[in-house]
């Protein structure tokens, strides 16, 4: 790690899209960096941090990457590419296409991803079909020392054909023969004369991507700015790296976190989990290698939810929620220790599988006989008893409602009985992870079989989850300690983690070992525990943290000031003296204004963390004229919704026209120099 780097310095955080220029009003570029960072140069500021910025295909979400290596060609700015001055001059269908791509974009809030990205990859395939490599269908030296220095692009390239032949889908529904090829075959079809072309296109993409991040990124550099990058955990299920590494990743789980407040059925975010035994055998080289082409560019990097290299939540493939999830690795309960315990076969039966009373689905469909037949569909009867166990073909209950009925039962009344089933099936207190090894449900205490044990019985198997629970969490510290030990060591970047609210003492001590940065929004650091949920002082900041405003899943302060009334005036009684500094006292300090932003900021900068480094967004509120009539509007990303509207802020000015605003930047600067001093 570079610890020169490790000086009081007061950063920026941004989504790439969001950097509009006048040259390209549609979308920021890997160029507009350069015009960034001056920008942050006058404003005092030492730091920029993006999100990440690679390959996502069709999905605007930056966390849902196809590929662990390869940017995304909707950075590229097609003016900038060598091979553009020659057909802009030639093709006058290209110039048409080109100068309307251009002005075709109004000054709004969010920019339209999927529009933007069907318009440049057509502008970007007219460039290449005109280049020396796609008339002979064959490398430049320049590419084939570039793809020589970067084997994964085959792979990559092999995969990006094929997607575009299946139409973007995913390559779980390809045909048999194009999923998981493997290397042998990979390697045969990067060979193929016939696709060639077609695979040299993504290539040269690739190339020209690295070439304008490089030297966006060596612009920041040459101002004294940190480049900070950010390292998603997971991969999609559906990227390049899961279709041709399939021993990397565990394609029957899925990640995700337990049920919590605000969560009642846990969070399924749709990726496989690692296969760690896999990595480890191969030294985290895939690893390694992810973080070893971020250093192309970035000095810095954060680690998105850290919890999961010490464990990670596990869901089986076929579960729509989080609720039969366990931690991976999991400390199980044997059979033996159940039976040891006082439980024998029929009351572990009873734990670990839903008993369905025929009842149950009689309600619904007022008729006994079509019930039974229903039922006949997804689970098996006790003999002279009107009770039903799942059948043991069921993975989870996606088969539930992927069930056919047959017409037995009106649509309402069949969306009912599989609602009521896969509540049925969700609800036990013991979650079987393979052959007589279990785990106990995160929510147990609330299904069904745990409130039909007598009080001897719920102190044993609560006795029994202690005593593991205990042990595990020595496992993953174990574990978290051997891999973030082989990531850190292997570059020089700064690295920080997102362990937003986390409890594991475990965690904390193991950043602290390896020197990551641990992470700390302002309005959510409070002594939770205590009396009044008091706000951490701003002197009991970690020094090796880093101090936040807002986060991109989070609403900016003007959002949260607004809306979260008992919060925001927590806040300003544990900092009345720095908002009585901006003229904000008791009375008037309810609605947001440019001093209550400048006042959070500067609070922000008393910080004893060595980073402090807030979105773009709140830094704008310190003059009204950047605000949006709807604050909603500012934010990156509301999480749990898939819409449009995600991912896609864009500044609400050009950076040439905010590169002329002194009196932003100059108070910007005076927030930045009281962070360097304290």
């Amino acid at each position: 790690m570079n610890k020169s780097l490790l000086k009081n310095s007061t950063g920026v955080a941004v989504p790439l899209g969001a950097l509009c220029t006048k040259e390209c009003p549609a979308i920021g570029e890997f160029p507009a960096l350069k015009k960034f960072a001056k920008v942050c140069k006058s404003a005092g500021l030492e730091i920029i941090q993006l999100l990440p910025v690679n390959d996502t295909g069709t999905q605007s979400s930056p966390y849902s990457g196809l590929s662990a290596f390869a940017l995304h060609p909707i950075y590229i700015c097609i003016s900038a590419l060598p091979e553009f001055s020659a057909v802009y001059k030639s093709d006058k269908n290209f110039k048409t296409e080109y100068d309307s791509f251009l002005k075709s974009h109004p000054k709004v809030s969010r920019y339209d991803y999927q529009r933007i990205l069907e318009k440049k990859t057509s502008l970007l395939m007219k460039i290449y079909e005109a280049s020396e490599i796609a008339k002979n269908a064959s490398a430049t030296p320049e590419l084939s020392a570039w793809m020589k220095k970067n084997p994964w692009i085959k792979s990559y390239c092999v995969y990006k054909n094929l997607k575009w032949k299946y139409m973007q889908s995913t390559w779980k529904s390809w045909k048999a023969e194009d999923q998981l090829p493997g290397a042998e075959e990979i390697s045969k079809r990067w060979n193929s004369k016939a696709q060639k072309k077609d695979h040299l296109f993504y290539a040269w993409l690739q190339l020209r991507a690295h070439e304008q991040f490089s030297e966006a990124a060596e612009e920041v550099r040459k101002c004294g700015i940190i480049l900070k990058g950010d390292m998603p955990i997971l991969m999609n299920e559906d990227s390049c790296d899961a279709w041709s590494l399939p021993e990397f990743f565990e394609h029957s789980l899925r990640a995700g976190s337990p049920a919590d407040g605000e969560n009642p059925s846990g969070q399924n975010w749709g990726f496989p989990t690692y296969n760690w035994k896999s990595l480890r055998a191969a030294d985290f080289s895939w690893w390694k290698e992810r973080l070893k082409s971020a250093s192309q560019y970035y000095d810095a990097y954060r680690l998105d939810h850290i919890l999961g290299f010490f464990r990670i939540w596990a869901i089986p493939a076929r579960e729509c929620t989080a609720l039969l999830g366990h931690s991976e690795p999991c400390e199980t309960i044997s059979r033996d220790e159940l039976m040891e315990a006082g439980f024998d076969e029929s009351r572990i039966r009873w734990l670990c599988e839903p008993h369905i009373p025929t009842g149950d689905v009689d309600y619904f469909t007022w008729n006994h006989e079509v019930s039974t037949k229903i039922l006949e569909k997804l689970a098996t009867k006790f003999p002279n008893e009107e009770l039903w166990l799942f059948k043991d073909s069921l993975k989870g209950d996606k088969d539930i409602f992927e069930a056919n009925f047959e017409g037995l039962v009106s649509a309402e009344a069949e969306q009912n009985i599989k609602q009521k089933l896969a509540e049925k099936w969700r609800s036990r207190a013991l979650v079987k992870i393979k052959k007589d090894k279990y785990a106990a449900s995160w929510t147990y205490k609330n299904s069904i079989p745990w409130q039909t044990l007598n009080d001897d019985e719920k102190r044993k198997f609560d006795s029994l989850m202690e005593s593991k629970n205990a042990s595990q969490e020595k496992k993953w510290k174990k574990q978290a300690e051997e891999i973030l030990g082989a990531l850190t060591s292997a570059v020089k970047m700064v690295p920080c983690g997102e362990d937003l609210g986390v409890s594991l003492k475990c965690v904390e001590e193991v950043m602290g070992a390896e020197k990551i940065l641990r992470l700390f929004v302002v309005r959510w650091a409070r002594e939770w525990s205590k009396g009044g949920s008091p706000f951490v002082p701003f002197a009991q900041y970690p020094e090796l943290s880093v101090a936040t405003t807002s986060v991109h899943d989070s609403s900016t302060i003007h959002e949260w000031w607004n809306s979260e009334k008992e919060s925001a005036a927590a806040f300003f009684r544990a900092n009345e003296k720095i908002f009585a500094e901006n003229e904000i006292h008791e009375n008037d300090f309810a609605e947001f204004s440019p001093k209550v932003a400048r006042a959070i900021l500067e609070a922000a900068a008393c910080a004893k963390s060595v980073w402090c480094i807030h979105p773009l967004q709140d830094f704008l509120y310190l003059q009204k004229n950047y605000w949006l009539e709807n604050p909603k509007n500012e934010r990156i990303n509301i999480p749990g919704e898939v819409s449009e509207f995600n991912w896609t802020y864009r500044m609400p000015c050009d950076l040439e026209d905010l590169a002329k605003d002194k009196d932003l930047l100059s108070q910007i600067k005076s927030i930045a120099k009281r962070h360097a001093v304290c």
